[in-house]
């Protein structure tokens, strides 16, 4: 569904991502993992538009998407939930919501709009509660609800998700990971960047570990999890030997 071919963005002078490749198939959870700084956000940001990729190309469902603005890459099927929330705080939660859909004509899909708003508040129940509060006044993990209920109105096949765990209790974080994992049985391909490998990696097909702007390791998310290489790279510590070599090691 998903490709990235041997990309590279900078910020500035300085190179954030040094020839990454990278494969999400339809139908999967496919995870990044990583320290903090290892370009994980960067990534998904070039995929979604908003970093300009200066090398390489990413295609979606065989299309070229490299650089496009990033409402028609939502329009093609890719929502981004981004890392720290970014709700709108002094609007209501159903209008942050209604908010994911403004790609989509009231008057032509009202009715879907409506389905779709229903179909969150199943997800989220606590959101249908509370959609008449400001979305400011939430708390961290229905802020990270809502956050990816916005995305979901936008109707999308891919969805991006940011280090959906970052400062959340750990029993949040299970509940969360919980609906992701039920959006993903009913059919949506997750794209998951996250710094906590044990979750990350448990709920999902397939898994790349990033360090320094480049994939240093890939394979099933099961065998990742299981080799002691892992805590090394994501922990940032002495690199494991042979790391270096190509675009990683493949399990």
């Amino acid at each position: 569904m998903l490709e990235v071919k041997g990309l590279s963005a900078f910020y500035g002078n300085i190179e954030a991502l040094r020839a990454v490749d990278l494969w999400a198939r339809a139908g999967r959870i496919t995870t990044i993992i990583g320290a903090n700084g290892a370009g994980k956000t960067t990534l998904l940001r070039a995929i979604s538009g908003l970093v300009p990729v200066r090398y390489g190309e990413v295609r979606y469902v065989g299309q070229n998407i490299t650089n496009l603005e990033p409402h028609r890459i939502v329009k093609m099927g890719i929502s981004h939930v981004p890392e720290g929330r970014q709700v709108f705080s002094s609007m209501r939660v159903e209008d942050n919501l209604l908010l994911g859909a403004y790609l989509r004509s009231r008057r032509r899909s009202g009715g879907e709009i409506k389905k779709d708003l229903q179909m969150v508040y199943d997800v989220f129940p606590v959101l249908e509660e509370r959609k008449d509060q400001m979305a400011g006044t939430l708390s961290g993990g229905e802020q990270q609800m809502l956050a990816i209920g916005r995305a979901l109105m936008s109707k999308p096949r891919l969805l991006l998700l940011d280090e959906p765990s970052m400062g959340l209790a750990p029993l949040v974080i299970r509940d969360i990971f919980a609906c992701l994992k039920r959006l993903h049985d009913e059919g949506l391909t997750l794209l998951l960047v996250e710094q906590d490998a044990q979750i990350a990696l448990s709920v999902s097909d397939y898994g790349y570990v990033m360090r320094a702007g480049k994939m240093r390791m890939e394979g099933e998310a099961r065998e990742l999890l299981g080799r002691e290489e892992i805590k090394s790279l994501y922990l940032g510590e002495e690199a494991v030997e042979g790391e270096e070599g190509g675009h990683g090691d493949k399990i």
